[in-house]
């Protein structure tokens, strides 16, 4: 078995990210971490601060539906599967709570029955729907503040 480097699969990502979606690098938006299938992103609050001093929600938005692509990007290159473009089909968003500081979207894995079924629909036939889960939380807490599921599609 071939060992990834969890670094570098982040750097990759984030020159992704800057490269193919430009509003990134406005926003600020990095790549903090993957590890053991769970993708964080650091979303600043200097770029995207709204007229009371929180994170704008577009880009709690935006930072919640790249962290579900991000993790979709990043678990495919793990697995092999490079001929597939990903797009956000629907996504279900809600605002629990303010973040009045950085945010961190974190994406976690589905269960692995879910994965499994999701690679073989796409060997199948081509295209595959997966639904993630993203939530955001203020820098230095664990307390959801936005909380994001996304219906993604991988298609040949």
């Amino acid at each position: 078995m071939t060992t990834i480097d969890p670094d570098s699969k982040a750097r990759e990502l984030q020159e992704v990210l800057h490269q193919d979606i430009p509003l990134t690098r406005d926003m600020g938006m990095q790549v903090i971490s993957w590890q053991n299938h769970q993708l964080r992103l650091h979303l600043p609050l200097a770029q995207n601060i709204n007229h009371k001093s929180t994170l704008f929600g577009g880009s709690l938005y935006c930072g919640a539906v790249l962290a579900g692509w991000g993790w979709l990007y990043l678990r495919l290159k793990e697995a092999g599967i490079d001929d597939g473009h990903i797009v956000i089909q629907e996504g279900q968003i809600s605002y629990p709570l303010p973040v009045k500081r950085d945010g961190v979207a974190i994406c976690e894995a589905p269960d692995d029955a879910t994965w499994e079924r999701f690679v073989k629909m796409y060997q199948r036939r081509g295209r595959a729907r997966l639904s993630l889960n993203t939530r955001i939380v203020a820098k230095d807490s664990e307390e959801s503040a936005v909380e994001f599921v996304g219906q993604y599609v991988l298609h040949r």
